[in-house]
């Protein structure tokens, strides 16, 4: 059995990370697929230790060092190359009265600029001082080596580092490295396991609705989405006790929630079947985190898969009906998710160069984010990569505070008339679906 090791010999790209890759060759010259992080840090005691927590992050973090090249044969291939690890950058703004604005626009400058994948460094490390303890830290990098665990797994490690520095207490345990789970994933793929789960999603993709399928590189990606931002903070308390009455945690509930929404109220062009009596059938895509139980639970790298949830429900089956059977298909979804969406896609019979269009796509996010000693710790995502068509994110602490409802859209398949209707719809059905008393009520009655 083929086992990688990472320093310095040239590896085989994943098939997440080949999926990104034949992204950067269709869409040359175009910043697609950055992913970056601006950490506001106010109150930073001991500027020199931040910048060191930073160095000795960049040094855990193998991944950033990460260099493309092609192999004899024309394919992909990837090492760990000293010489594109990033150095920290510092720049000093103190001195300008404009100084967090002209942070952001530098930062967002990069972003906005492309990456090519064969000759520049996929990651960015910059300290931006703004005042005498006010800094950003921009984390940068390229979805092709990092997800949105993994940016977490970075910054949270740093902010770790950061205390031990102020209190000479322990770190912990480094970051791992990106071989141990190539090494796993190799393993996996090579299991009984693999198959088990590979009959799994044969059997769900041959239901209808099939899914809608895209060629690559036809993707018109808009200049700018449709977007509005909802706070759900006040929602917290009923969607905690909604959560134990019905036996779900707190983030299961909000996706399949969201995933009946979806159902019932979209028509941007995604797979969408009425079955006789009025029943809808239609696929919603899942990140699945694909971590917990391996060694990438540490790893930062590409792991996230991207899996579909056959929602099948009727307008007028009672809510707690719907969230039975939703929640069911999530945990079995679950039991098979580490098979890989570009897996199931060549069992499914995809023409090459072509892919799922991952439309309506539900990501909730329960992850605490980094917090640095002594200071107001904010982070501002910057860019987690492009969205095929409608997409609602929420972000909030493992115990649902902060709860912040995202909804993204590309205006060619959601005119804005529409969204704007969506973009009210879906808050007002989720704080009626959160009442206990209306568990009994039809689907359509909720909003």
């Amino acid at each position: 059995m083929t086992h990688h090791q990472a320093d310095g010999l040239w590896m085989p790209l994943t098939l997440a990370q080949l999926d990104f890759w034949e992204e950067f060759r269709f869409h040359p010259g175009e910043a697609v697929s950055t992913v970056a992080h601006a950490v506001e840090l106010r109150g930073v005691a001991d500027p020199p230790a931040l910048a060191r927590a930073i160095q000795a992050t960049i040094a855990e973090t193998d991944i950033m060092a990460l260099r493309f090249s092609l192999g004899p044969d024309g394919q992909p291939v990837q090492r760990i190359a000293p010489t594109r690890r990033p150095r920290l950058r510092r720049l000093d703004l103190s001195g300008r009265a404009d100084a967090r604005a002209q942070g952001f626009a530098l930062m967002q400058a990069d972003v906005d600029s492309p990456l090519d994948l064969l000759e520049q460094p996929l990651a960015a490390q910059w300290l931006i001082r703004l005042g005498a303890d006010h800094y950003l830290w921009f984390n940068r990098g390229h979805h092709i080596a990092l997800d949105g665990y993994a940016m977490g797994l970075i910054e949270r490690r740093c902010a770790r580092l950061y205390a031990a520095a102020l209190d000479g207490g322990d770190p912990g345990p480094g970051l791992g490295r990106f071989a141990a789970y190539l090494n796993e994933e190799t393993d996996y793929r090579a299991s009984p396991r693999h198959a088990a789960d590979g009959q799994h999603w044969a059997g769900v993709l041959a239901a209808e609705p099939r899914p809608r399928v895209l060629r690559k590189g036809s993707e018109d990606y808009p200049a700018e989405s449709l977007a509005t931002a909802s706070d759900l903070s006040a929602l917290r308390g009923a969607l905690m006790r909604q959560a134990q009455a019905t036996g779900m945690g707190w983030p299961d509930l909000l996706t399949v929630l969201c995933a009946a929404w979806a159902a019932l109220n979209l028509r941007d062009g995604s797979a969408r079947h009425r079955q006789d009596r009025g029943r809808i059938s239609m696929p919603v895509w899942l990140p699945y985190m694909s971590r917990m139980g391996s060694v990438a639970v540490s790893v930062p790298a590409l792991v996230v898969n991207i899996l579909p949830l056959d929602v099948s429900l009727s307008e007028t089956e009672p809510l707690s009906q719907a969230l039975a059977g939703l929640g069911a298909r999530l945990r079995k979804l679950r039991r098979h998710g580490r098979y890989r969406i570009e897996q199931i896609a060549e069992d499914y019979g995809m023409a090459p160069r072509s892919r799922f269009f991952f439309s309506p796509l539900i990501n909730v996010l329960p992850f605490d984010e980094a917090r640095f000693s002594g200071c107001d710790t904010r982070r501002h995502v910057l860019s987690n990569g492009p969205g095929d068509g409608f997409n609602i994110t929420i972000r909030g602490d493992g115990e649902a505070n902060g709860l912040d409802l995202l909804i993204e859209a590309d205006p060619l398949l959601t005119p804005p008339p529409e969204f704007a209707r969506l973009s009210a719809g879906l808050p007002r059905f989720l704080a009626a679906a959160l009442q206990p008393e209306n568990l009994s009520l039809p689907l359509s009655t909720l909003g």
